[in-house]
Order: C-alpha cells, then sequence, then structure tokens
C-alpha cells in the first residue's frame, strides 16, 4: 500500500537539532491544550534581519519622503546619520536613540492609517542584497515548524523586539498569527474626543522600554498570561524568554538560531540592541542544553519559495 503521509519538516536535514524537535513535538500532544504556548522572535528567526532590519527599512523609506516635504528634517542628527548612510555616527548615536528620533515621525498618526502604511511598504519593497521582497525573506523551515506546532494546536505568539504595530500589521498574513499574538515594544497612544468620535494616535513614548531581555518575559505573562513551553530566538536578547521556555513543566524546548550561513544567508553572531552582552549567546546556549540551529548544516532550504509573500 503507499503511504501518503505528509513528510515531517521536510526542510530539515537529519541529525541532533531535527531530532530534538520532533521529539518534541511528540511528546507536547500529550501536554494539556493550555500549556501548548510557543512563543518565536521575529527578526532573525522567522525573517532575515541582515544587513538592516526591515522595520528599520520601512521608517528609512518613511524618512525620505518627509524629507522631500520638509529638508529641514536632515538637521536632526539621527536622520542625517541614516539618510548619508555614516556608519560610524549611527553607532555613536546608538539604535535606541535613532529609534525613538524615527517614532517621530508617525507622531499623531492614527493605528488604521499606520497599518497602512506598513502593508503598503510590504507590498513593495525589496531586500537591499537578496533582492527579493521582504516579505519573502521568511525562513522556510521555521514555517513548517510553526505549521506542525500549530497542527497540535498550540497558540503560537510571535514575540519582538521590533514594534508591535509594525508586526501586528503583517503577522497574520506572514505567519498566520493574529496581530493579538504579537507581542513586541509598545508606542503609547493618545485618546481624544474629536468631532469625528473618539480616536486614538500614536505618541513618541514606549511602554516598559524595548522588548528584549526580561522584559520580554514580563511582556509575555502581562500581554498573553501563559508561560511558553516553547520558545525560539537568535540574540542575547532572547535569552530570559528561552530559560523561562525551557524550565517550565513538562516537555519543553529552547530553540536558538545560529546564523553561520554567508552563502545563503548571512554569518554572524546574533547581539542584543538595547544592551550589550558579555558572552556569545551561542555558548551560554551550548552550556545551557538549548537546541542551537546551524542554519547552514540543518537547513537544506532556507528562504520560503522566491516570489511568495
Amino acid at each position: 500500500m503507499m503511504n501518503f503521509a505528509r513528510p515531517l519538516l521536510p526542510s530539515w536535514r537529519e541529525g541532533a537539532v531535527r531530532d530534538a524537535v520532533v521529539d518534541f513535538l511528540g511528546r507536547a500532544a500529550t501536554v494539556p491544550l493550555h500549556q501548548r504556548v510557543a512563543c518565536l522572535d521575529n527578526d532573525g528567526t522567522l525573517w532575515c534581519e541582515r544587513p538592516t532590519y526591515v522595520q528599520l527599512d520601512f521608517f528609512v523609506d518613511a524618512l525620505r519622503t518627509a524629507v522631500g516635504a520638509d529638508p529641514g528634517l536632515r538637521d536632526e542628527p539621527a536622520f542625517d546619520a541614516l539618510l548619508s548612510h555614516d556608519e560610524h555616527a549611527i553607532h555613536e548615536l546608538g539604535l535606541p536613540r535613532i529609534a525613538v528620533a524615527l517614532t517621530s515621525l508617525f507622531e499623531g498618526v492614527p493605528p488604521d492609517e499606520f497599518s497602512r502604511r506598513v502593508v503598503e511598504f510590504m507590498s513593495t519593497a525589496r531586500h537591499a542584497t537578496l533582492d527579493r521582497l521582504h516579505g519573502s525573506n521568511r525562513y522556510q523551515p521555521m514555517l513548517e515548524l510553526v505549521a506542525e506546532l500549530r497542527r497540535l494546536e498550540f497558540t503560537v505568539a510571535v514575540v519582538t523586539g521590533g514594534g508591535t504595530e509594525f508586526v501586528r500589521a503583517v503577522s497574520q498574513e506572514l505567519y498566520g498569527v493574529p496581530p493579538e499574538l504579537v507581542v513586541g515594544t509598545l508606542i503609547e497612544y493618545e485618546y481624544g474626543a474629536e468631532a469625528s468620535g473618539p480616536q486614538l494616535r500614536r505618541s513618541t513614548r514606549l511602554v516598559g522600554g524595548a522588548n528584549e531581555g526580561p522584559t520580554k518575559v514580563n511582556n509575555i505573562q502581562t500581554q498573553l498570561g501563559r508561560r511558553p513551553i516553547f520558545a525560539a530566538g537568535n540574540t542575547a536578547g532572547d535569552w530570559e524568554m528561552l530559560e523561562w521556555a525551557r524550565l517550565a513543566d513538562g516537555p519543553t524546548l529552547a530553540l536558538l538560531v545560529d546564523h553561520d550561513d554567508a552563502e545563503r544567508e548571512f554569518a554572524y553572531q546574533g547581539g542584543a540592541v538595547s544592551f550589550t552582552e558579555t558572552e556569545p549567546i551561542t555558548e551560554i546556549g551550548d552550556r545551557l542544553g538549548w537546541s542551537i540551529v546551524s542554519m547552514a548544516e540543518d537547513w537544506a532550504t532556507v528562504f520560503v519559495e522566491d516570489g511568495v509573500t
């Protein structure tokens, strides 16, 4: 009799990491449904984050448009550094300061208008060096893993250091994750009773700081209310989330994506944005018993089919 069974994780090569993932999936089937929670980082875990973050590309695109209308905006050092591609100045200013400056471009914008701008950008914007639509730079092996988690009725959440509203605008289309299951860096809104009715408008203030490190765990609890038994990440900013999942009750898995494939993607050590780590995250993960994905060795395919968004 012919076997028409669906192949499991077809883009994952045979080896210890795939075995650990498959073993976890098998054991997770015995876990009560309310405990089946998976939290995955976005940048560098679900899609490509080099040479620049997708959200940064979005803001720089908006900055170019704004400067075209008001050239005086270049007097802001962060804006001038970005538009001049001055890497030294960008490093000196630091991404946190640059991020705050960029948020001012959308100050006063209603949330639905901001989401519309994100969707519009994502429909045409291409990666600087891979020459692919940003949406097609999702990692095929991770999408297969998300599909298996969902098949097991996991609640799958994206827990990102990026802006919550930016990721929410595209999470359903890209990952099948609804907006309410996106946990990220939050912008505070201002409520106003206007002639047309109640309105929310973006401010430039963050709620609780950047969603990295311990903040990720705090925000998972406050926004989701359930502890994950599976977590995936790629930087020191994911350390606490990965350990929190690994040490939960029952079968657990902490998965770290190591970018070691310069030929098909990029080779680099994933680093946090809002703080400086003292030890490579791969060494930490190896010591703690995480499953570390070698992109070069463990993935037969990296990206979704070219052109698929």
